[in-house]
């Protein structure tokens, strides 16, 4: 691809040149774009141009922000970086944000709180807002008021003929269906989005570390717990051994530590009382609960934001069977042959009830999601799907399926099918031919139409 696309005002990068990695590199270092131009688009024109010039060449086009969630990375082709389309504007008469491609959600926090709300972010502010709402998006107050998807308005989108489409419930019933929960880069290239505002400031919240060594009983105790708290709570566990090394704080270091995350739209003195049978089950090595500025909510999960190789796989669960926690430790400990992560979110609530308007998020009558990742170097990651399906294996039987915003690493079609409700992979599918019929786009997962009755 030797042709230089016109009337282009951001940077434009071929393979060997001066910034060419850092642009096709996002935060997921395990599988990285490698197109044979890179587009560092600066507004809806240049995607249009991008689109267009792609289109001339017959070439394939993906979109990248942040990078959180590479998936399925594209050789060849034209990657459009959309970094640098970070505007949010605040409307907040309407309660709403318009909200651009590349803006990560801690942009959209910090816009946002001047006028006493927030949007629904997800636990590291540093994931792009668009993509991780084309996904659903489950966020810090998921169990009050459902999926982040369930808050767009309208979205703006470049099409695979290089037109802007406004969609809407209204103009485009089927793809405002698609985009809100069928993921990234199926149907063409979303430029921005209008979401409703919530009037939150501030919540309880941070974490409980416990040594599961010595407060073994971690998980179930959480689990029975979920079972009697308010919707306005929204929690997770979180399981990770920490290496015995200096750069590891002291209380931390050498242990298999169990934290708890806690999100809570009420008051202090209410989430003290809610969290008392958490504080009671044995010591915990750190207590970072507090009422905390909806400006500072990174600290609830308090996750890592350095750039890095990962992988991982996740089960959305209708049910947690307390026999089957037990065997967690074990598979996703210390003794494991990778460092291993293993999450478990608390669901149910808002995300369980229909939406205004029907969107292509799946399994919304899960109650739990369980995770498990782990940071891989080249050669590991069979190694580490290994682990992962050891890990998920006991929880087949109450599995509903997967989501689609937590899981790292290439999916096969069949995979893909189950993050969706019966019949949506084909309703999708579908919408896919129509709207990109010569496969134009690069989607993070396998879409394509069902042959099997052809």
């Amino acid at each position: 691809m030797t042709e230089t696309p016109e009337n282009i005002r951001g940077p434009v990068f071929r393979p060997a040149a001066e910034g060419y990695d850092d642009e096709r590199t996002g935060y997921q270092r395990l599988a990285s774009h490698r197109p044979d131009l890179v587009v560092g688009a600066t507004g809806v024109d240049d995607v249009r141009a991008a689109v267009r010039h792609a289109a001339a060449l017959g070439a394939r086009v993906a979109i990248q922000g942040a990078g959180h969630g590479v998936n399925e990375p594209m050789d060849g082709g034209v990657l459009i970086s959309t970094r640098r389309m970070a505007g949010v504007r605040v409307d907040p008469a309407a309660r709403t944000a318009w909200v651009e491609a590349g803006a990560p959600w801690a942009k959209v926090i910090e816009a946002t709180a001047p006028y006493g709300l927030a949007p629904m972010s997800g636990s590291s502010p540093g994931v792009g807002a668009v993509p991780y709402t084309l996904g659903g998006g489950l966020g810090l107050m998921a169990r009050k008021h459902g999926f982040a998807a369930d808050h767009v308005r309208r979205l703006t989108m470049v099409t695979a003929d290089g037109r802007v489409m406004e969609v809407t419930p209204e103009g485009e019933p089927g793809l405002f269906w698609a985009l809100r929960g069928g993921g990234v880069g199926g149907f063409g290239v979303v430029t921005g989005m209008e979401i409703g505002l919530l009037p939150v400031t501030r919540l309880y919240g941070g974490g409980l570390f416990f040594d599961v060594a010595e407060v073994p009983g971690v998980l179930e105790a959480w689990r029975h717990w979920t079972e009697t708290v308010p919707e306005e709570m929204t929690s997770a566990v979180g399981m990770l051994p920490f290496p015995d090394v200096p750069q590891v704080p002291e209380d931390l270091r050498g242990k298999h530590v169990a934290q708890v995350q806690i999100a809570f739209l009420g008051s202090e003195e209410e989430g003290r009382r809610l969290v008392r049978p958490l504080r009671e089950i044995g010591p915990p090595l750190r207590d970072t609960l507090r009422d905390l500025p909806y400006t500072e909510s990174a600290a609830v999960f308090d996750e890592p934001d350095q750039p890095h190789a990962y992988q991982s796989q996740n089960r959305l669960l209708r049910d947690l069977d307390p026999g089957m926690l037990a065997t967690l430790p074990k598979t996703g400990g210390p003794s494991a042959p990778l460092m291993c992560v293993v999450q478990m979110r608390h669901l149910g609530g808002a995300p369980a009830r229909p939406p205004r308007v029907p969107s292509a998020v799946g399994h919304r009558a899960a109650t739990y999601s369980l995770n498990a990742l782990s940071v891989v170097r080249p050669g590991q990651e069979e190694i580490a799907r290994r682990l992962h399906d050891d890990v998920l294996a006991p929880f087949e039987e109450q599995a509903l399926g997967r989501g689609i915003n937590f899981g790292y690493g290439r999916l096969t079609e069949q995979e893909a099918r189950t993050a969706f409700d019966p019949g949506d992979y084909d309703r999708l599918a579908e919408l896919k031919a129509r709207h990109d019929p010569n496969g134009m786009f690069h989607a993070n997962y396998p879409i394509s139409p069902d042959k099997r009755d052809q």
